[in-house]
This record gives C-alpha cells, structure tokens and sequence, in this order.
C-alpha cells in the first residue's frame, strides 16, 4: 500500500531515480531494518552499494564523478531509503550534503580529485564534526583548536554526535584557529583520530553516531579546505541541503508510518467490524494522511527554491521543522492505532516513533529552525 500522492510532472530520470530507491530499500533495507536497529549495526557493504549505483554522489556534479541531480531529486530518492530504514538516509545525507558541498564550493582542484571525485563514486564514505558537547546549537562556540605547525596543522579536541565517524573514510573537522573558525579533511587512518564506541540512542541506533577525539592530529597544510577562518559560513551553507534532506527522511518515516496503520486497520477486527471502519480511526488516517502530504509539499518547495538560488533559508527550516513533527505526530498516532502491540518491538511502528524523535534534533533542534523561521520574517523585503 503506497501511501500519498508523488508529485506530477517527474522527469524521466527523476521516476528512474524513484524506481531504482524504492527497489534497492525494498530488497536490501527494509528486511534487514529491525536487526539492524537491534544490533546497533547496519553492515558498511549498504553503503557500498549504495555507492555503486551512485546514490552518494546524487549532489555532486558530472564533471565530479556524481549523478549532477537537484536537491528535489535528491529528497525523492531519501525518502524512498528512508522508508525503509531511516538510518540509512541520515548516513548517506551526512555524506552527501555538507562534506560534498563545502569541498565542491571552496575546495582546491587537487582536493576535488583526491577526496571529492572519490566521495562522488562512492569508494570514500564521508562525515562531518561540527558540534561538541558545549556546542551543539551554539556552534560557534566550538573550542577544538588548529593549531599551525611548520607546513601543516595540528588539531586538538573533542566532537560530539560525530555521524559515520566511526566507519567513514574522511570526516570533515571544524576547529578554531588563529584566524576563525576552519574546515579540514581528516583521513579516519590519521595517527591522533580517535572515535568512540557508537551512542546508546534511543533511534537510529544502527547509525554510527560517536564522540570523537583529536589528540594532537597531524595534517599537511593541503588539508584545510578554503581559507582558514570562513568554515563556520562554509558549514552553514552545506545546512540548506542537508535540511532539506533531514525532512525527506522525516516524511520517509512518516510515511511508513501510516503506510502499516492503514494496513493493520483494515485488517485489524474489534467489535465484530475492521478498524478502518470506525469514523474516529477515519478521521485520524485522515489526519495522518493530509499532514503527511502537507509536510512533502513543503520540503519540495524548499528544494526547488534551494536549486534556482534563491533565499531559501526560511523556507528550509520550515519544511525541516514541519516534516519533522509530522513525523512525530504520525507515528505517535500509528503507535495509537496498533494498541498494545504498537508498543511491542515486534511490531516495527514503535521503532519508526523512535526514529522519528531525532529528526526533531539532527540538522538543526526544531527551536532553531523557529528562530530561523522568525529572522526571516524581519528580513524579507
């Protein structure tokens, strides 16, 4: 049972896209999800082959290896993965978004070819670290240090909620330096790169999210990305599309989501007739359903303002924040209509409620997004 209504007009290329997600969640994913979220562990070999068929190069351009696709396309795609299971999505939307974007905008054509091309084909699994534990929203505040050495750097510190830092092949580092705040690429094989064991999270456990340690990390100065004191803008200007993203993920999860309540309803008998029956349920099915809809609209609109180059910010943390509450909103009330069993871990809507709770968190809390919401209220013309 597929469960809303895609947008009209897809392109050739978009329904293949479309088709080749949906396929690969179905066969690949989705069987696999609620050992994964058990374990803790979803195999590197996902990724892969998410790799092969060019889904980690879906936002870097042809002339870099990547599939040249715009962001909508993109948050086609992670929805179909996130349907499946939504830690896979947030995997491969922190590598594609703000590493892709902050090489593909400011990096040198040497760091284009050996670290860009590479993430584009797949073969180089990407992460960025940006929060610590005293600079989560207040990113600016961050207190790791790049500190110049002869030709290089040396970096020092802590990071927190580290996404792939334990599986990716280079993460992006953010670190204060002499002149601001700068974005180095840092080997996962480097002496001094040091990550934890995976967090204990309530949802996408099978993500490896991981505090990481930088003891007296060792980097040739080729490794700082653009100039030395401008990565916090570069950061944020990788946020539009990964928020984006986020709420594609979001209304992946939102959609399964009521995908199995309108299954289990009409399946489920009480009172002598099926649930789907009873006007209350209807109603909110209904609920469930519009909201869902609703929150797609927007994350679509977003995406194709972020494409003609347009302002988006407002309009991104908008369907970032909605999507996101959507899906909490939907999973609860999919909790609600499965009873007892919702609450069961052999029944998947349970896990589906604890995925979504992060999407409220990641890329940004949902008061973030209502400032950002806010500002621009008073910018705008």
């Amino acid at each position: 049972m597929a469960i809303g209504i895609e947008p009209a007009g897809l392109s050739d290329t978009q329904r293949q896209i479309v088709d080749v997600a949906r396929e690969f969640a179905r066969t690949r994913i989705a069987p696999h999800a609620a050992d994964w979220d058990r374990t803790r562990h979803f195999p590197r070999d996902v990724l892969d082959e998410l790799g092969k068929l060019g889904f980690l190069g879906m936002l870097a351009p042809e002339t870099a290896d990547g599939m040249g696709l715009d962001t909508l396309t993109y948050a086609l795609a992670l929805e179909e993965l996130a349907a499946a299971d939504a830690g896979v999505a947030v995997a491969v939307n922190v590598h594609s978004t703000v590493p892709t974007a902050v090489l593909l905008r400011h990096g040198a054509p040497a760091q284009l070819e050996r670290w860009l091309k590479p993430m584009a084909r797949g073969t180089v699994l990407a992460g960025f670290a940006l929060a610590e534990a005293e600079a989560g929203s207040d990113a600016a505040a961050l207190r790791a240090q790049a500190v110049r050495r002869d030709d290089g750097w040396v970096l020092r510190g802590a990071k927190a909620w580290v996404t792939n830092g334990a599986r990716a092949d280079v993460i992006l580092v953010f670190a204060r330096s002499d002149a601001g705040i700068g974005a180095f690429v840092v080997p996962t094989h480097s002496a001094g790169y040091e990550p934890g064991a995976p967090a204990e999270t309530m949802g996408l456990r099978a993500v490896h999210t991981v505090a990481v340690t930088l003891a007296e990390l060792e980097l040739p100065a080729d490794h700082l990305v653009g100039a030395a004191g401008q990565g916090l803008a570069y950061a944020l200007e990788g946020c539009e599309a990964a928020r984006v993203g986020l709420a594609a993920v979001a209304i992946g999860i939102a959609r399964r989501a009521l995908e199995l309540a309108a299954r289990y309803c009409a399946e489920r008998r009480q009172f002598g007739r099926a649930l789907r029956e009873f006007e209350a349920v209807q109603f909110k099915l209904a609920d469930m359903a519009t909201r869902l809809d609703a929150a797609r609209a927007l994350a679509h609109a977003a995406a194709a303002r972020h494409d003609r180059g347009e302002d988006a910010s407002a309009q991104v943390s908008m369907a970032k924040l909605f999507a996101s509450e959507t899906a909490m909103w939907v999973t609860t009330q999919a909790v609600q209509l499965f009873g007892g069993y919702g609450y069961m871990r052999d029944f998947p809507v349970e896990k589906l409620f604890r995925d979504a709770k992060a999407t409220e968190l990641y890329e940004g809390t949902s008061e973030i997004q209502r400032l950002n919401i806010a500002r621009g209220l008073y910018e705008a013309p």
